[in-house]
Protein backbone atom coordinates (compact mmCIF):
# COMPACT_ATOMS: atom_id res chain seq x y z
CA UNK A 1 0.00 0.00 0.00
CA UNK A 2 1.13 3.74 -1.04
CA UNK A 3 1.68 5.25 2.23
CA UNK A 4 1.04 8.60 0.49
CA UNK A 5 -2.37 7.83 -0.38
CA UNK A 6 -5.44 8.31 1.86
CA UNK A 7 -8.47 5.22 2.42
CA UNK A 8 -10.41 7.28 -0.03
CA UNK A 9 -7.89 7.25 -2.58
CA UNK A 10 -8.04 3.60 -2.37
CA UNK A 11 -11.82 3.46 -3.18
CA UNK A 12 -13.12 3.67 -6.43
CA UNK A 13 -14.43 7.48 -6.79
CA UNK A 14 -18.16 6.92 -6.64
CA UNK A 15 -17.88 5.21 -3.16
CA UNK A 16 -15.14 7.41 -2.34
CA UNK A 17 -18.15 9.97 -2.93
CA UNK A 18 -20.47 8.49 -0.87
CA UNK A 19 -18.04 7.92 1.81
CA UNK A 20 -16.87 11.04 2.22
CA UNK A 21 -20.38 12.82 2.95
CA UNK A 22 -21.28 9.65 5.71
CA UNK A 23 -18.21 11.27 7.20
CA UNK A 24 -19.32 14.56 7.17
CA UNK A 25 -22.57 13.60 8.34
CA UNK A 26 -21.67 11.51 11.57
CA UNK A 27 -19.26 14.89 12.08
CA UNK A 28 -21.52 17.24 12.00
CA UNK A 29 -23.54 14.95 13.90
CA UNK A 30 -21.04 14.55 17.01
CA UNK A 31 -20.59 18.31 16.67
CA UNK A 32 -24.28 18.85 17.39
CA UNK A 33 -24.43 16.57 20.14
CA UNK A 34 -21.68 17.96 22.18
CA UNK A 35 -23.46 21.20 21.94
CA UNK A 36 -26.96 20.52 22.65
CA UNK A 37 -25.50 18.16 25.64
CA UNK A 38 -23.17 21.41 26.42
CA UNK A 39 -26.35 23.92 26.94
CA UNK A 40 -28.92 21.60 28.48
CA UNK A 41 -26.73 20.62 31.25
CA UNK A 42 -26.35 24.72 31.49
CA UNK A 43 -30.01 25.21 31.93
CA UNK A 44 -29.62 27.79 29.27
CA UNK A 45 -30.99 26.22 26.06
CA UNK A 46 -33.24 28.29 24.55
CA UNK A 47 -36.29 26.88 22.36
CA UNK A 48 -38.92 29.12 20.17
CA UNK A 49 -42.55 28.86 21.64
CA UNK A 50 -45.26 26.48 19.61
CA UNK A 51 -47.53 28.90 17.09
CA UNK A 52 -45.60 31.73 18.50
CA UNK A 53 -45.24 33.97 15.90
CA UNK A 54 -43.59 36.55 17.49
CA UNK A 55 -40.96 34.21 18.01
CA UNK A 56 -40.48 34.73 21.80
CA UNK A 57 -38.39 32.30 23.23
CA UNK A 58 -38.90 30.11 26.35
CA UNK A 59 -35.83 29.43 28.45
CA UNK A 60 -35.28 25.44 29.50
CA UNK A 61 -35.62 25.05 33.58
CA UNK A 62 -35.21 28.75 33.20
CA UNK A 63 -36.50 29.80 37.25
CA UNK A 64 -37.26 33.28 35.97
CA UNK A 65 -39.91 32.41 33.22
CA UNK A 66 -43.32 34.30 34.11
CA UNK A 67 -46.42 31.52 33.52
CA UNK A 68 -49.47 32.60 32.53
CA UNK A 69 -52.38 31.09 30.81
CA UNK A 70 -51.94 31.75 27.15
CA UNK A 71 -54.34 32.16 24.04
CA UNK A 72 -53.80 30.71 20.97
CA UNK A 73 -51.38 33.16 19.17
CA UNK A 74 -54.59 33.89 16.34
CA UNK A 75 -56.36 36.25 19.28
CA UNK A 76 -53.24 38.43 19.84
CA UNK A 77 -53.83 41.88 19.23
CA UNK A 78 -51.80 45.41 19.78
CA UNK A 79 -53.62 48.84 20.86
CA UNK A 80 -54.22 51.50 23.60
CA UNK A 81 -55.01 50.13 27.03
CA UNK A 82 -58.95 51.62 27.93
CA UNK A 83 -59.59 54.28 29.60
CA UNK A 84 -60.16 54.46 33.57
CA UNK A 85 -63.88 55.11 33.88
CA UNK A 86 -66.63 55.12 36.91
CA UNK A 87 -67.87 51.90 35.37
CA UNK A 88 -64.56 50.04 36.08
CA UNK A 89 -63.82 48.04 39.85
CA UNK A 90 -61.41 50.36 41.27
CA UNK A 91 -59.57 48.78 44.63
CA UNK A 92 -57.38 51.81 46.72
CA UNK A 93 -57.66 55.62 46.80
CA UNK A 94 -59.07 56.55 43.19
CA UNK A 95 -57.13 59.80 42.20
CA UNK A 96 -54.10 57.73 42.82
CA UNK A 97 -51.17 58.35 40.61
CA UNK A 98 -50.26 55.23 39.17
CA UNK A 99 -52.80 52.69 37.51
CA UNK A 100 -52.38 49.16 37.68
CA UNK A 101 -55.68 47.93 35.29
CA UNK A 102 -54.99 43.89 35.05
CA UNK A 103 -57.29 42.08 32.98
CA UNK A 104 -57.68 38.62 34.55
CA UNK A 105 -59.61 35.16 34.65
CA UNK A 106 -61.43 33.96 38.01
CA UNK A 107 -60.44 30.38 36.62
CA UNK A 108 -56.78 30.61 35.85
CA UNK A 109 -54.53 29.51 38.11
CA UNK A 110 -51.67 31.87 37.71
CA UNK A 111 -54.25 34.77 38.47
CA UNK A 112 -55.17 32.86 41.45
CA UNK A 113 -51.62 33.28 42.03
CA UNK A 114 -51.14 36.84 41.35
CA UNK A 115 -54.39 38.43 43.09
CA UNK A 116 -52.87 38.23 46.48
CA UNK A 117 -49.53 40.37 44.95
CA UNK A 118 -52.10 43.14 44.23
CA UNK A 119 -53.93 42.77 47.01
CA UNK A 120 -50.40 43.39 48.92
CA UNK A 121 -49.34 46.15 46.61
CA UNK A 122 -52.55 48.08 46.71
CA UNK A 123 -52.38 48.41 50.65
CA UNK A 124 -48.36 48.77 50.66
CA UNK A 125 -48.91 51.40 47.85
CA UNK A 126 -52.23 53.55 49.85
CA UNK A 127 -52.75 56.90 48.21
CA UNK A 128 -50.06 56.09 45.32
CA UNK A 129 -51.57 53.28 43.37
CA UNK A 130 -54.60 52.14 42.29
CA UNK A 131 -55.74 48.57 40.98
CA UNK A 132 -58.28 48.49 38.20
CA UNK A 133 -59.59 44.74 37.70
CA UNK A 134 -61.08 43.56 34.24
CA UNK A 135 -62.39 40.80 32.92
CA UNK A 136 -60.24 38.36 30.04
CA UNK A 137 -61.66 34.74 30.67
CA UNK A 138 -60.14 32.57 28.75
CA UNK A 139 -62.54 30.43 26.57
CA UNK A 140 -60.83 26.87 27.21
CA UNK A 141 -62.05 27.47 30.99
CA UNK A 142 -65.69 26.49 31.43
CA UNK A 143 -66.07 28.18 34.22
CA UNK A 144 -64.32 31.58 33.63
CA UNK A 145 -67.20 33.64 32.10
CA UNK A 146 -69.58 32.11 34.22
CA UNK A 147 -68.34 33.25 37.27
CA UNK A 148 -67.41 36.79 35.66
CA UNK A 149 -71.12 37.39 35.22
CA UNK A 150 -71.66 36.78 38.54
CA UNK A 151 -68.91 39.08 40.18
CA UNK A 152 -70.52 41.56 38.41
CA UNK A 153 -73.95 40.54 39.54
CA UNK A 154 -72.42 40.89 42.73
CA UNK A 155 -71.03 44.00 41.49
CA UNK A 156 -74.66 45.52 41.29
CA UNK A 157 -75.03 45.34 45.39
CA UNK A 158 -71.49 46.47 45.79
CA UNK A 159 -69.72 43.09 46.64
CA UNK A 160 -67.46 43.14 43.52
CA UNK A 161 -63.94 43.14 45.25
CA UNK A 162 -65.61 40.79 48.02
CA UNK A 163 -67.00 38.30 45.92
CA UNK A 164 -63.87 38.26 43.57
CA UNK A 165 -61.67 37.74 46.39
CA UNK A 166 -63.71 35.01 47.24
CA UNK A 167 -63.62 33.16 44.01
CA UNK A 168 -59.84 33.30 43.84
CA UNK A 169 -59.81 31.65 47.27
CA UNK A 170 -61.97 29.08 46.38
CA UNK A 171 -60.91 28.88 42.43
CA UNK A 172 -61.77 24.40 43.53
CA UNK A 173 -65.24 25.22 43.85
CA UNK A 174 -66.47 27.74 40.69
CA UNK A 175 -69.58 26.73 39.22
CA UNK A 176 -73.30 27.57 39.54
CA UNK A 177 -74.13 26.45 42.82
CA UNK A 178 -71.10 28.61 44.54
CA UNK A 179 -71.94 31.32 43.10
CA UNK A 180 -75.28 31.18 44.52
CA UNK A 181 -73.75 30.15 48.18
CA UNK A 182 -71.37 33.04 47.89
CA UNK A 183 -74.30 35.60 47.15
CA UNK A 184 -75.81 34.40 50.17
CA UNK A 185 -72.67 34.17 52.76
CA UNK A 186 -72.03 37.40 51.59
CA UNK A 187 -75.76 38.54 51.95
CA UNK A 188 -76.48 39.75 48.39
CA UNK A 189 -80.14 40.07 47.57
CA UNK A 190 -80.35 36.53 46.35
CA UNK A 191 -83.43 37.19 44.12
CA UNK A 192 -81.81 40.51 42.97
CA UNK A 193 -78.64 38.63 42.08
CA UNK A 194 -80.17 35.56 40.25
CA UNK A 195 -82.18 37.95 38.07
CA UNK A 196 -79.00 39.65 37.17
CA UNK A 197 -78.01 36.71 36.32
CA UNK A 198 -80.95 35.48 34.10
CA UNK A 199 -80.78 38.87 32.20
CA UNK A 200 -77.25 38.85 30.80
CA UNK A 201 -76.15 42.38 31.97
CA UNK A 202 -73.17 41.22 33.58
CA UNK A 203 -72.48 39.18 30.91
CA UNK A 204 -72.05 42.03 28.35
CA UNK A 205 -70.03 44.05 31.18
CA UNK A 206 -67.72 41.02 31.12
CA UNK A 207 -67.14 40.46 27.11
CA UNK A 208 -67.31 44.00 26.67
CA UNK A 209 -63.92 44.29 28.72
CA UNK A 210 -62.64 41.40 27.36
CA UNK A 211 -62.34 42.77 23.94
CA UNK A 212 -60.82 45.70 25.80
CA UNK A 213 -58.46 43.57 26.54
CA UNK A 214 -57.56 42.08 23.05
CA UNK A 215 -57.32 45.11 21.81
CA UNK A 216 -54.73 46.25 24.46
CA UNK A 217 -52.93 43.52 22.90
CA UNK A 218 -53.41 41.10 26.19
CA UNK A 219 -52.44 37.14 25.12
CA UNK A 220 -52.74 35.36 28.20
CA UNK A 221 -53.81 35.74 31.68
CA UNK A 222 -53.27 37.72 33.95
CA UNK A 223 -52.04 40.72 32.10
CA UNK A 224 -51.72 43.78 33.18
CA UNK A 225 -50.35 47.47 32.68
CA UNK A 226 -48.58 50.05 34.68
CA UNK A 227 -49.64 53.34 33.88
CA UNK A 228 -48.07 56.43 35.52
CA UNK A 229 -49.41 59.76 36.15
CA UNK A 230 -48.10 61.04 32.22
CA UNK A 231 -49.86 58.03 30.69
CA UNK A 232 -46.71 56.04 30.08
CA UNK A 233 -47.72 52.53 30.06
CA UNK A 234 -45.76 49.48 30.94
CA UNK A 235 -46.76 46.08 30.35
CA UNK A 236 -46.86 43.16 33.05
CA UNK A 237 -47.08 39.86 31.40
CA UNK A 238 -48.13 36.73 33.66
CA UNK A 239 -47.84 36.19 37.40
CA UNK A 240 -45.00 38.27 38.29
CA UNK A 241 -43.81 38.04 41.84
CA UNK A 242 -44.58 40.65 44.55
CA UNK A 243 -40.96 41.90 44.32
CA UNK A 244 -40.67 42.24 40.57
CA UNK A 245 -43.97 43.83 39.99
CA UNK A 246 -42.83 46.31 43.19
CA UNK A 247 -39.72 47.46 41.54
CA UNK A 248 -41.66 48.54 38.47
CA UNK A 249 -43.80 50.53 40.47
CA UNK A 250 -41.14 52.23 42.02
CA UNK A 251 -39.15 53.10 38.88
CA UNK A 252 -42.85 55.19 37.63
CA UNK A 253 -43.69 56.55 41.56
Amino acid sequence: MDPTKSFFDLLPPKTAFFSGIIVAILALGTVGFVILSGCMLSGKCAIAVAGDRQGDTLAVNDPNTVPNDPLPPEEESVGPVAAVTDADHVRGDKNAPVTIVEYSDFECPFCSRFHPTMVQLTEEYKGKVRWVYRHFPLSFHPQAEPSAEASECASEQGKFWEYADKLFENQSLLGDAYYKQLATELKLNTKKFEECLTSDRGLAIVRSQSQSGATAGVNGTPGSFIIDANGGVQAVRGALPYESVKAMLESVL
